[in-house]
């Protein structure tokens, strides 16, 4: 089976396409127990909010949902109940990047089996292998499944000698499972090149360029900011996609405390996430070393740029 080729182009009402990841997608966290294990009544409970409260995707088992501190078993369990609780009402899209291309096919093909609806793959980190390696390694796992795959370009976790250059980023394109990319290459020129010269559904992956990236033409985001505050991640893309750039830029500018709170403050996302959504009474639990959580003083400012964001 194989999957059409979604354009990541603007209809001409100025309203993206429809991609097989969604629009507004949160990069969900991993609810986990006090005992540090797998919460997944929480999940479950999570992802329903999230979707209620207007993310029409969610993306499991990136980093913000701590990943590289999961099991294979955890992460097939997170999918089956998170698809149990939203249904079709949200994209699922299952992380499954790992340094092992073995590693990662099986991920992938237990992640269709569990019901998820795309894939999200990196390139490998640590062995840095060269493009054409990093090309072959994308390849292989798209060719793993009939599921959409998702490209996550992120060389601060990657490191430099692997990020997706351009050129691989269109070659990759021509595969028609490989349909979207997750942009955080901070390279707008990049980002450029490849919007012009790909269909592929781009999104920006770094919250503070989600409105700059959809202005060049991106489907929508991936956002950690969303696991706290959707309804006003996807209010930025309403306004914009409404023809209402002033509007879109007013909501935008009104979140950049949150997202500076949350992203810029030299703690992970899935740290200040969570103690996000721990405040508001949602599941989330602790984190998992080495990641610590954050302090009283780390959370109240948190807290306080939440409100700002709602105002």
């Amino acid at each position: 089976m194989t999957s059409t080729p979604v354009s990541a182009s603007a209809s001409t009402s100025g309203v993206p396409s429809p991609s097989p990841f969604g629009r507004t997608a949160a990069a969900m966290i991993t609810p986990f127990r006090a005992d540090g294990g797998l919460d997944l009544d929480g999940a479950q409970r999570l992802a329903a909010h999230l979707v209620g409260e207007g993310c029409d995707g969610l993306v499991l088992s990136g980093t913000t949902g701590e990943s590289p501190t999961t099991t294979d078993a955890e992460k097939e369990a997170l999918i089956r109940a998170v698809v149990e609780a939203v249904g079709d009402r949200a994209r699922i899209t299952a992380g499954v990047g790992t340094s092992d291309t073995r590693h990662t096919v099986e991920l992938a093909r237990t992640a269709e089996r569990a019901g998820a609806h795309g894939l999200l793959v990196a390139a490998p980190a640590y062995s840095c292998p060269g493009q054409e390696a990093v090309a072959h390694h994308l390849r292989t796992v798209a060719d793993a499944t009939a599921l959409p795959v998702m490209l996550y370009d992120i060389p601060g976790r990657t490191g430099a000698g692997t990020a997706l250059t351009a050129d691989t980023l269109r070659r990759l394109a021509e595969h028609p499972r490989v349909q979207g990319v997750k942009d955080c290459a901070y390279d707008l020129m990049k980002s450029a090149t490849v919007l012009a010269t790909t269909g592929l559904a781009h999104y920006a992956g770094c919250d503070e360029q989600a409105l700059p990236l959809r202005a060049m033409g991106a489907v929508g985001c991936v956002s950690t900011v969303a696991n706290a505050a959707p309804r006003e991640v996807r209010a930025v893309l309403d306004a914009y996609d409404a023809a209402d750039p002033a509007g879109a830029t007013r909501r935008y500018l009104r979140l950049v405390p949150l997202i500076e709170a949350m992203m810029g403050a030299g703690h992970p996302g899935a740290v200040t996430a969570k103690a996000l959504l721990n405040v508001l009474g949602l599941p989330a639990g602790p984190v998992r070393a080495p990641l610590l959580a954050a302090g009283p003083e780390i959370t109240s400012e948190l807290a306080t740029a939440l409100k700002t964001a709602q105002q």
